[in-house]
């Protein structure tokens, strides 16, 4: 049997799933996203399902709980976008892949 994978975000986050060629299903809050991930579990054909990590701390403890002892569909917390500073390594993966594909080392100012 092969599996599917799907997502659910927030419409923000939702629509750079969708454009990486994720089915995703949007959520504005908790119960939005409680409601979508009951529905979706009930899938047997669900194998990964991507939940954005503040939809995800948010919905309730029982929900969590019960996602957590499934051995199918595999819930995956992601983590929301910092936009912030880059960081040392990152940076360095960055220039690592930079090197790769252009085979000159650049100096990031």
């Amino acid at each position: 049997m092969s599996y599917r994978v799907r997502a659910v975000a927030t419409p923000a986050l939702a629509v750079g799933l969708r454009l990486a060629g994720l089915p995703t299903d949007e959520a504005n809050d908790a119960a939005a996203a409680a409601d979508r991930v009951n529905a979706l579990v009930q899938e047997p054909d669900l194998g990964i399902l991507l939940i954005e990590q503040p939809l995800f701390d948010a919905i309730p403890a029982a929900l969590r709980r019960e996602l957590e002892n499934r051995a199918v569909p595999i819930v995956v917390p992601v983590p929301r976008a910092a936009w912030g500073a880059v960081t040392d390594r990152a940076e360095a993966y960055i220039l690592e892949l930079l090197r790769r594909a252009i085979g000159y080392r650049v100096k990031l100012q």
